[in-house]
């Protein structure tokens, strides 16, 4: 029997060790330490954001883009339902409305023609998510937060490193939240951080990033002391997380190289498995350039997908499906509102199944999976007698 092969396994690259080692040996264990620095610097660098701030995740990057949004009690956040549930969860911690809009067929990003219809006199921002770290349409969607004077903010927790149009997703709203967790392409096992885009909001995020102070600005030595001036949390990682994190950035160019190997062996190999209806591969539009995240397959109808993971299961293969839709969550149904029927999302949902990616895997775990999918899906059958 073949050996079992899991959703995800985190990666390590062989330098953690050495790097943790020496944060403990600099004797900076907390936040905004050498390493923490040397990180931000990096997304910087790479994204053009004006600043980057690490946090303790990627959720938290998103409150922190809640808090420094300056919503008031029922504002209304304009964003995808077809998403995890922390891209909601930040906004309605400060009081704000949740408004679900639906998603391309294409894609699976938040579709602009429905992002249009939200907007509301309430509107304060839009939340486009870039799911599978496939750049969401941020022409038009930005196009649509300039004729509104609303906030643009990127959900990015899939979408590091990757673009659209040349342009590094998260490096186009106001914010942009990435995530650093153990299930994404770079990580430190939990992390986040926020990039702001906007010079005339860097000071303002530091002071929220650290607890509200202005302690940033007295490292500078541009106040004689720090004190709180401003509505804040305590986001930052451990120096620990963040070299655990350094040794993954500096390698991102090897470990999407690996990524996008593995992707497109999948896609090459279900290219026959589509032609003839049995699935559908992700779409990514010509003008992106994704990363890698997840390969996921779209099944013709929704009560195909629970048996087809029973079977890859008994078969040794870990595939998932992804998000309850928001709208449809209990909380979501509480707190939020919907905008139109969310068919796509509905119909998404419930027929996606996301297939094992993760560096390391060897050639015969992907021929595994994709002989399990065959398998189970064709079943001996030709296409003239399929459903």
């Amino acid at each position: 029997m073949s050996a079992y092969v899991p959703f995800n396994r985190p990666h390590a690259t062989a330098a953690e060790f050495d790097y943790m080692r020496a944060a403990i040996a600099n004797g900076h264990l907390a936040g905004g330490g050498p390493f923490a620095r040397r990180c931000e610097e990096w997304l910087e660098r790479e994204i053009g954001a004006e600043r980057a701030l690490l946090t303790h995740s990627g959720t938290a990057a998103l409150e922190l883009a809640a808090i420094l949004a300056e919503l008031e009690p029922g504002d209304e956040v304009v964003m995808p339902s077809f998403s995890f549930v922390s891209t909601a969860n930040a906004f309605a911690l400060r009081g704000a409305v949740p408004v679900f809009a639906d998603i391309s067929p294409d894609t699976l990003n938040l579709d602009p023609e429905q992002v249009e219809a939200a907007i509301g006199p309430r509107t304060r921002a839009i939340v486009p998510v870039h799911y599978a770290g496939v750049g969401a349409d941020l022409d038009q969607i930005g196009a649509i937060a300039r004729r509104h004077d609303v906030l643009m903010i990127e959900d990015a927790a899939h979408a590091l490193p990757a673009s659209r149009a040349g342009v590094p997703l998260g490096g186009s709203g106001a914010f942009a939240a990435l995530s650093f967790h153990e299930t994404k392409n770079l990580t430190c096992g939990e992390g986040g951080a926020l990039l702001v885009n906007d010079p005339a909001l860097v000071e303002r995020a530091e002071r929220a990033h650290d607890k509200g102070t202005d302690r940033a600005a007295f490292f500078r030595g541009e106040v004689t002391a720090y004190s709180w001036t401003a509505l804040g949390s305590s986001f930052a990682p451990s120096e620990l997380e963040a070299a655990f994190l350094w040794a993954h950035l500096e390698r991102a160019q090897a470990i999407t190289s690996e990524r996008l190997g593995i992707w497109e062996r999948y896609h090459e190999r279900f290219e026959a498995l589509e032609a003839e209806g049995f699935a559908r591969r992700p779409v990514v539009p010509a003008d992106c350039s994704h990363n890698a995240h997840i390969y996921y397959l779209l099944l013709p109808e929704p009560a195909q997908r629970d048996p087809l993971l029973e079977q890859l299961e008994r078969r040794g293969v870990n595939a998932v499906f992804h998000y309850v839709p928001l709208h449809s969550s209990p909380a979501g149904r509480r707190l939020g509102r919907s905008v139109g029927e969310l068919s796509v999302t509905d119909r998404t949902a419930a027929s996606l199944v996301r297939l094992p990616l993760w560096c390391g895997m060897q050639e015969q775990q992907v021929e595994q999976v994709v002989d399990a999918v065959e398998e189970t899906l064709m079943g001996g059958r030709s296409p003239a007698t399929a459903t």
